[in-house]
């Protein structure tokens, strides 16, 4: 499970980072990759990367500001065109008028997919758990922007235990169907009677990954609540140390305020990203350094970069 970011500007794109756009890379898990908004040339930044667009099987959009979705249309088209590859439908999470939006573009542009788009719009009314499956969990809740906005909370659910084959193997279990019996958790009975008990040999189920990408906030409780014990925090910090007041003005957080909420969360790594362009090189130390003195394990991401869960 990695996050790789496409895209990890405020507002509008600078030489060294581009709008807003993240794929949680879920290969291992479910052969599957899932983006979270698509800003404007997030086409263009996953050729720099190995992930394939067909691989993209749901997309959560946060809030419908133009720096987060403007990539829509180029992307669902560009991932129509890969021919020698099974067409497969998709799925996009997002506020009420993002299925206008992607729809209006398509028709407008004359853009015909071979492959079904399923919408999920919600409102401040309908939030929650908006998707379960066998393997993960995926809840929303308002944030604090200038529009309707969201964060996502991802849960992958526990993990099965292990088979200790060793210990198995010493009990004078033979290997072959009787292992895999014990490991589907049946006990089974060896031929001179004894009784092997599976849950001996498999260890206890281990506590899936809990995964918190938020968008455009200011500090606000829910960023709490979709934190509380995340593996991985990403919070933006348009804003450094001593902005409160115009990223308050602005519907925005400071690098800071997004410390706070994951020392309150109880978070175990906290990753900034919209950064504004106004941050040069040399200062991107300096909110990572300022950060730390409330939230010590804290990363200020770059474009491109791959972060293992």
């Amino acid at each position: 499970m990695d996050i790789q970011f496409l895209g990890t500007g405020a507002g509008q794109p600078s030489k060294a980072r581009n709008v807003s756009s993240l794929a949680l890379k879920l290969l291992d898990e479910i052969n599957e990759v899932w983006l979270f908004d698509c800003g404007e040339a997030t086409q263009n930044q996953i050729l720099e990367t190995t992930i394939r667009p067909r691989k993209v099987s749901k997309i959560f959009i946060t809030h419908l500001h133009g720096d987060h979705i403007f990539g829509l249309p180029g992307f669902l088209s560009s991932r129509a065109f890969q021919a020698n590859e099974e067409q497969t439908d998709l799925d996009i999470y997002g506020p009420v008028g993002i299925k206008s939006f992607v729809m209006t573009s398509l028709r407008v542009s004359g853009s015909r997919l071979p492959y079904r788009i399923h919408f999920h719009e919600f409102d401040e009314n309908s939030l929650g758990k908006i998707l379960e499956t066998d393997k993960f969990t995926v809840y929303a809740e308002a944030l604090d922007h200038t529009i309707f906005c969201v964060g996502y909370r991802i849960m992958q659910k526990d993990l099965e235990g292990t088979l200790d084959a060793e210990k198995l193997k010493a009990a004078g279990v033979p290997f072959g169907p009787l292992f895999g019996k014990v490991k589907n958790g049946q006990d089974v009975t060896l031929e001179d009677g004894t009784k092997i008990i599976a849950a001996d040999y498999i260890s206890a189920p281990r506590p899936g990954k809990i995964i918190t990408i938020l968008g455009d906030t200011r500090k606000t409780n829910a960023s709490v609540r979709l934190a509380v014990n995340a593996d991985v925090l990403v919070h933006e910090s348009t804003y450094g140390k001593g902005d409160e007041k115009i990223a308050k003005k602005h519907g925005h957080s400071t690098n800071m305020q997004a410390a706070e909420v994951a020392r309150e969360a109880g978070a175990k790594r906290l990753l900034l990203n919209h950064i504004s362009a106004r941050f040069l090189s040399k200062d991107i130390s300096q909110l990572r350094k300022d950060a730390s003195s409330i939230f010590e394990n804290v990363y200020v991401v770059k474009d491109l970069e791959e972060v293992e869960i």
